[in-house]
């Protein structure tokens, strides 16, 4: 059976050091990159598993729907992964799904709406983010989630960051 070793939150997906760094996490086999944007488009998909080549991981990018039948069907296989996404809500979806995860990082999101709340230098997100969070901690295993844009950078707890939304 395979593992989600790391679960992370960056709307550039595999990008430079960051992966680099990430991918030689002890126990790392794989990068999964679940994106349905990217897993329809023969371009976008190659140059993301190129990248991820260079971490010297197999990297295999799938729609979200593909991602819950890989774990329904076969578990992960043997594949202890690092689970990359764009958004809070696919990660929300996989989890809810099914698919365990005991941590998880937030890497960097962009600010998309006016209502979103600057929660780290690199981070913003909405309420219902936020909420989707602390459900995923609180009832759904999901033990340690945190805010880090890189693997150099100061970690920033999920509580800090309720607090900001009166959570």
């Amino acid at each position: 059976m395979g593992v989600v070793n790391l679960a992370r939150v960056d709307q550039r997906l595999i990008h430079g050091q960051v992966m680099l760094t990430l991918s030689q996490r002890a126990g790392v086999n794989s990068i999964f990159v679940v994106d349905d944007a990217v897993a329809k488009d023969k371009f976008m998909k190659d140059l993301y598993k190129s990248a991820g080549a260079r971490t010297g991981q197999k990297t295999i990018v799938m729609t979200e729907e593909k991602a819950k039948y890989y774990w329904d069907e076969f578990a992960f296989k043997d594949y202890s992964c690092i689970l990359i996404a764009k958004t809070i809500d696919t990660m929300y979806n996989l989890v809810k799904h099914g698919i365990p995860m005991k941590e998880m990082n937030i890497g960097g999101i962009a600010q998309a709406h006016d209502d979103d709340v600057q929660v780290t230098k690199a981070v913003y997100m909405t309420k219902d983010g936020a909420e989707k969070l602390k459900d995923l901690h609180d009832n759904y295993g999901v033990e340690n989630i945190y805010f880090q844009t890189t693997p150099a950078a100061s970690k920033t707890g999920l509580a800090s960051v309720l607090a900001k939304f009166g959570l």
